[in-house]
């Protein structure tokens, strides 16, 4: 690594890290908590990603290439790995909610997601989770939905109440999306270092540096309007090519997708009239 690019990525990390530890002191997490999980991650992607290739891995390499003292490698290794639990069950609840916004069979003639009965007359939200997520319970599933907002009950149906799955009223469920989300942009990031150009993945974002208040709320609603349009359509196109519960083959399988967010950081408060820079 250069002294420039090795400068470059320090910067970064202190970008990348600011947000975060905003985040972990107004929850309590200390420095010291956080450095013995940053160090387990580093032995952990080493002994995972970083082995010469026809040898095992060994402490003494993992030792070399994360700067830690063996005795501290061993030690973290027997430690338990992260659970990549919460993944399984966020992904497999974002398949429920798209194939309602895009199966023919549980939408209106205009297209839009029906109204759904829990069970009985079809079609129904236990059709719905058994088609495209059959081992999890359609009650665990209804319960835990309405429980983050994305679902809400009506006349005694479900109705989607967010087409995406992005809780509003659990903050420990936006922590959750907070370490996969930032984990998927950097995965993309990282592949894109290291691809040549015709093998880049979409990185992009517009930005406006200098937009008078009085236009802020204005473009939020516009760029939701427009994203979720584009969102939908990506939707739709994911569910047609989407081999669901078919695990048959022996072709590569990869989660693909695209994440849009919003943007609004303040760049200077209001000023008193008369007051110049």
């Amino acid at each position: 690594m250069t002294e420039s690019i090795e400068s470059h990525l320090l910067q970064a990390a202190r970008r990348i890290l600011r947000p975060l530890v905003r985040i972990l002191l107004r929850n309590g997490i200390t420095a010291v908590a956080f450095q013995e999980l940053a160090r387990k991650v580093f032995v952990d992607v080493a002994f995972e990603e970083f082995q010469i290739e026809g040898k095992p891995q060994t402490l003494a390499r993992v030792s070399v290439i994360t700067g830690l003292n063996r005795k501290e490698v061993a030690r973290l290794h027997k430690m338990d790995a992260v659970s990549e639990s919460d993944r399984s069950w966020w992904n497999r609840a974002g398949t429920v909610l798209a194939a309602w916004l895009t199966d023919p069979d549980f939408q209106s003639k205009a297209g839009f997601p029906l109204d759904l009965p829990f069970s009985g007359a079809s079609p129904n939200f236990t059709e719905l989770v058994k088609k495209y997520s059959g081992d999890m319970y359609p009650h665990s599933v209804a319960d835990e939905l309405l429980r983050m907002g994305a679902i809400e009950e009506l006349d005694g149906k479900l109705r989607m109440s967010n087409r995406g799955y992005a809780p509003d009223a659990d903050p420990a469920a936006m922590v959750d999306i907070l370490g996969m989300d930032t984990e998927e942009l950097i995965d993309t990031i990282d592949h894109n270092l290291q691809s040549a150009p015709d093998d880049k993945l979409l990185q992009a974002k517009v930005l406006a540096d200098n937009l008078p208040a009085e236009h802020l709320d204005a473009f939020n609603d516009y760029s939701k309007r427009v994203s979720m349009n584009a969102f939908d359509d990506i939707i739709r196109w994911l569910n047609e090519h989407d081999a669901g519960k078919d695990k048959s083959g022996s072709d590569a399988r990869y989660a693909a997708g695209i994440g849009i967010y919003q943007i609004n950081k303040q760049l200077r408060p209001a000023r008193e009239n008369g007051d110049e820079e």
